[in-house]
């Protein structure tokens, strides 16, 4: 259980949860996981397949950020470092993942993803905004924090 003051983050490696205290993550502090010792924290996290990205959203307690894309978009790999760069920024406040709809069609499905790139914010398991097309970093940090996310 979650107590205040703390967040619940998957780790990216292990799938382990770990809780994290709020105020070390608002000072910079970025901790490891508990169980594999791997950074908690790391930017943007390719989500590997559909159950590990229903971990994150079932068990991670900060808002998630999800980059919807695929291999063969050209307007997806234009948005990636964007993305990359947004993430970087959000860390700590916001888990910032991506989807390649290729490899996860049933997440795809579950988000009736109909074009990419589409970024999707989600909070406490529920889908709370999208927004499809390619922006660049600042567009997505502003977009997140008017979601209240960040």
């Amino acid at each position: 259980m979650e107590k205040d003051g703390e967040v619940r983050v998957v780790c990216p490696q292990c799938g382990g949860v770990n809780r994290a205290q709020k105020v070390k993550l608002a000072e910079g502090k970025r901790p490891d996981c508990g169980a594999c010792g791997a950074p908690l924290f790391c930017g943007a996290i390719e989500a590997p397949d559909d159950a590990a990205f229903a971990r994150h959203v079932a068990r991670t307690s900060l808002p998630l950020l999800v980059d919807f894309w695929a291999e063969w978009c050209g307007p997806c790999k234009m948005m990636s470092p964007a993305f990359a760069a947004a993430a970087k920024n959000l860390d700590t406040r916001v888990r910032c993942l991506k989807v390649d709809t290729e490899k996860l069609q049933e997440t795809a499905q579950r988000f009736a993803i109909r074009s990419i790139p589409t970024l999707i914010l989600i909070k406490d398991g529920r889908e709370i905004a999208r927004q499809a097309g390619a922006i660049d970093a600042n567009a997505i940090q502003r977009w997140a924090a008017s979601q209240g996310a960040a």
